[in-house]
């Protein structure tokens, strides 16, 4: 039979060992996905990358001029760029497979007795789960108990409006019926509770759902192309449609004036090597990847990749007070019975006096059992820290009705049957004015109770009405308003500000970003949070029914100042958004509920409450507050900062590395000279390039002044004007160093092997330059010495321990076509490189003592 509310507290659910056996019998509740790439199938993706066809096909030539040593160097050369690749994106997929698992849907499950917040993947067959409005049904199940449950089932049925649901009479017995149609006890996996609460049976997971049996994989989230993605997918393919054409005049010269076509080959291939710009787009995907990664490390949880990219440019936090600016740790403060007021102490030596135990008995009454709702835990505990074992505690009485809070009416009822069933009786709780309306006061009334709410608001308390009835007729009525309330009293609830956020709020004033509070409160409890907490301008308030009078244009210019909004419904956010996105500002807006998703769909980063959060909330935001705490805002913004900083640097790197790269491929061509680049040094520099370019500057610090300076414009390219200059300078600076020690070389009677070993370590020593110079674009490199970065050691040593090889093992010489150098050698080397970075290490000084930033377009 279908559950009572009697019934509901003898509810255990599974075993923690029942589910483990379950889960092994049937696995998890998930639909089929593509699988995660393993590491065999990210190796195998190598073999497809042109830099892979390019190596072999210089190895082929190699075989048939007969230089089998060459051509087996190159193959190692394969496996190590491979064992380099497999690290990079291995380590990609993990912070993706990381990011899924807490993307995952969630879900409410009562397990040994105790409700439990679990991933909806680990829903097994026979879970008890709690349901309720702005939750998304995790496996189709069947309705044990519920009070006024709606489910939109359009995805499942294509019908648009929600259908009502009724507890199964025989819940056992009842044979699952396709969606859509009021009244059926099933609720289906993916539809949305539109309404109610309610307890519900799972019978399938997986696959075997309706949700399975259609084929719908919703787990996995499709993207399109972030504009950073389209951008540099836009410059990839530039580069390589003038790679292309220099390959090919570079082969046609080479064979034409020198006779060698083979030679004019390689030659070709070695100026395609190095200008085959594919570290681009790895190097995108991996800061996006590591990026999301690490701010969930911060218990910011980025949903879509385009949030980590917009981030950095947010120019207005639009955030709840309750929950995110405070503790959301409610507890009663001050009591009013109508007539006086009462201080509730820290803590309780003496009983509750007796005129104020309606109070709490009513706004219990008007509260859930077992309720989740911070407020109601409050008035649960302070109810049984002084009422228990009283008249006044009602654990018998069956609810039988809920009439729930609206837009209408700010207040929410319970009509309860009373144990010798001759009526109902009816609690009420909410805004102070919705009761007030409920109990039909006079203006004099209103006046009077006007009076004492700004008092406890004035201390910074929330405040709430309660209010009673009774009711002796058989059949309840439709409206709270058809009921002849009796006005109890008012409830003083106070909510301690987070200790994080006064600083935060500085932080993010430093950083030229506004904060903006929005709040169903009365204005001077929240002006008295926004002095707490250092908001700027306390004193300008807009409330909820002042923006209803305001046209478009009133509010789009009172929002340019304005930063605290009260008596605000959810559904009022969308119009704070627009207004301030047509004033130019970037925005970042919180939210939890059914009614914000609009809103946070509109904002350019939607922040959704993880803790507290409807899955609605969760799937219309960019991003999820894991922890619900403004201070983490603020920490992914400077996280955002920093990986759209150290993704410039990373991009300046690339491009400037292969200017002389390119450039000693393309010149000795040109000039007749001796080739300078063979096939494996450029291969050799890609093992220097690869990890340095990604997780290098990927695990870079952020710049001290990250948060100093105003955000970025979101239409920035990261292909900016100075972007593009300045590594073009640092390429050009690095080529002039080499081809300037190739050239005097050969003056100098050093043998072509010889000059060419100099000019390598001469473009070595210069790339490692260019890596230590590109690591800060505010500092110098003596001053960065201090600052750690494990891989960066690492690079820069296996860089240094090769090198030393292949210029004084006489095998490895050989190899590389390299003549003997000396000490001294390396030392004009050393210079060399050095000065090609000295420039902008003197540029970087000068930009600071004038505090202009080079890192702002």
């Amino acid at each position: 039979m279908a559950l009572n509310e009697s019934d509901l507290k003898s509810i255990k659910g599974l075993s923690e060992a029942e589910v483990a056996g379950r889960l092994k019998r049937d696995g998890y509740n998930e639909l089929p996905a593509s699988k995660t790439r393993s590491l065999f199938t990210i190796a195998l993706g190598v073999f497809k990358e042109p830099m892979f066809l390019l190596l072999v096909a210089c190895g082929a030539i190699y075989l048939i001029l007969g230089e089998v040593q060459d051509a087996l160097m190159l193959l190692g050369f394969v496996f190590a760029i491979m064992g380099i690749t497999v690290y990079q994106e291995g380590k990609a997929e993990r912070a993706i497979d990381a990011l899924r698992d807490l993307s995952s849907p969630r879900a409410l499950v009562i397990r040994d007795g105790v409700q439990k917040r679990i991933s909806g993947k680990e829903v097994v067959r026979d879970d008890i789960i709690i349901i309720r409005e702005g939750d998304r049904v995790p496996a189709d199940a069947i309705m044990l108990w519920g009070i006024n449950v709606t489910a939109d089932e359009s995805i499942l049925s294509g019908e648009s409006m929600p259908v009502r649901k009724m507890v199964g009479e025989n819940a056992q017995g009842n044979k699952f019926k396709r969606p859509g149609g009021d009244d059926l006890p099933f609720l289906y996996s993916g539809s949305l509770i539109v309404h109610g609460q309610g307890l519900a049976r799972v019978v399938s997971i997986g696959s075997d759902t309706e949700m399975g049996k259609i084929g719908k994989a919703l787990g996995e989230i499709h993207e399109e192309e972030t504009l950073l993605q389209k951008e540099t997918g836009k410059l990839v393919r530039a580069i390589f449609g003038i790679a292309l054409l220099l390959c090919v005049m570079v082969v046609v010269i080479y064979g034409w004036t020198r006779g060698n076509w083979l030679e004019s080959i390689l030659s070709g291939i070695s100026l395609a090597m190095a200008m085959l710009p594919e570290e681009f787009p790895v190097v995108l995907t991996i800061f996006l990847a590591l990026g999301a990664w690490r701010i969930s490390k911060k218990n910011v949880l980025t949903r879509k990749a385009a949030a980590v990219e917009t981030l950095g440019s947010s120019t207005v936090l639009c955030v709840d007070k309750t929950g995110t600016l405070t503790q959301n740790r409610m507890s009663i403060k001050k009591l009013f019975n109508g007539r006086e007021f009462y201080d509730i102490p820290e803590r309780l030596g003496a009983p509750l006096p007796e005129k104020f135990h309606e109070v709490i008995e009513y706004g219990i009454l008007a509260s859930k059992k077992d309720p989740f709702d911070p407020i109601e835990k409050a008035l649960e505990d302070l109810g049984y820290e002084t009422l228990y074992n009283t008249e006044h505690i009602h654990k018998d009485w069956p609810l039988i009705e809920e009439y729930p809070r609206s837009r209408e009416v700010m207040a929410l009822s319970h009509a309860w049957v009373t144990p010798d069933k001759k009526g109902f009786v009816i609690s009420a709780k909410g805004a102070p004015e919705a009761i007030q309306d409920l109990c039909h006061l006079n203006d004099n009334e209103r006046k009077e109770l006007a009076g004492h709410i700004n008092e406890m608001a004035g201390q910074g308390l929330r405040v709430l009405g309660v209010a009673n009835a009774a009711f002796d007729k058989e059949k309840l009525p439709k409206s709270q308003h058809d009921f002849d309330f009796k006005f109890i009293g008012l409830l003083g609830l106070a909510d301690p500000i987070r200790p994080s956020v006064p600083l935060a709020i500085q932080e993010c004033y430093a950083a030229g970003i506004r904060v903006v509070m929005i709040t169903g409160d009365y204005s001077i409890t929240a002006q008295n949070i926004a002095i707490q907490i250092g908001l700027s301008n306390p004193s300008e308030v807009i409330t909820g029914p002042e923006l209803e009078l305001m046209n478009t244009a009133q509010l789009k210019d009172r929002c340019k100042t304005v930063n605290i909004f009260s008596r605000f419904q959810p559904e009022q956010k969308l119009s704070i958004v627009n207004a301030l996105k047509s004033n130019g500002e970037v925005v970042a807006m919180t939210g939890d509920g059914v009614n914000d998703a609009p809103a946070l769909k509109s904002a350019q980063i939607g922040i959704a409450m993880g803790g507290r959060g409807t899955d609605v909330a969760r799937e219309a935001s960019g991003i999820v507050l894991l922890n619900d705490d403004f201070s983490s805002i603020v920490e992914a913004v400077r996280l955002g900062r920093r990986i759209f900083d150290n993704l410039k640097k990373a991009m300046a790197y690339i491009i400037s590395v292969h200017i002389p790269i390119a450039g000693a491929a393309l010149i000795p061509v040109i000039m007749g000279w001796p080739i300078i680049l063979y096939p494996a040094h450029i291969v050799f520099l890609e093992l220097i390039i690869d990890p340095a370019c990604s997780v290098v500057f990927e695990s870079e610090p952020a710049e001290k002044n990250v948060m100093k300076r105003p955000p970025r414009d979101p239409k920035e390219s990261l292909f900016g004007r100075k972007l593009l200059v300045l590594s073009f300078l640092q390429g050009l600076s690095s080529l002039v160093a080499v081809i300037a020690v190739f050239w005097i070389a050969l003056r100098f009677h050093q043998t072509e092997s010889g000059a060419r070993a100099l000019a390598f370590v001469t473009l070595i020593i210069s790339n490692l330059c260019l890596i230590l110079t590109n690591r800060s674009w505010t500092r110098g490199i003596i001053s960065l010495f201090s600052v750690s970065n494990k891989a960066l050691t690492g690079v820069v040593a296996g860089a240094i321990c090769f090198l030393l090889l292949i210029i004084y093992v006489p095998f490895l010489q050989k190899i590389f076509h390299f003549g003997q150098i000396h000490s001294e050698d390396i030392i004009i080397c050393l210079a060399a490189g050095i000065w090609s970075v000295l420039w902008f290490e003197l540029l970087k000084a000068v930009f600071s003592k004038m505090k202009i930033d080079l890192m702002k377009s």
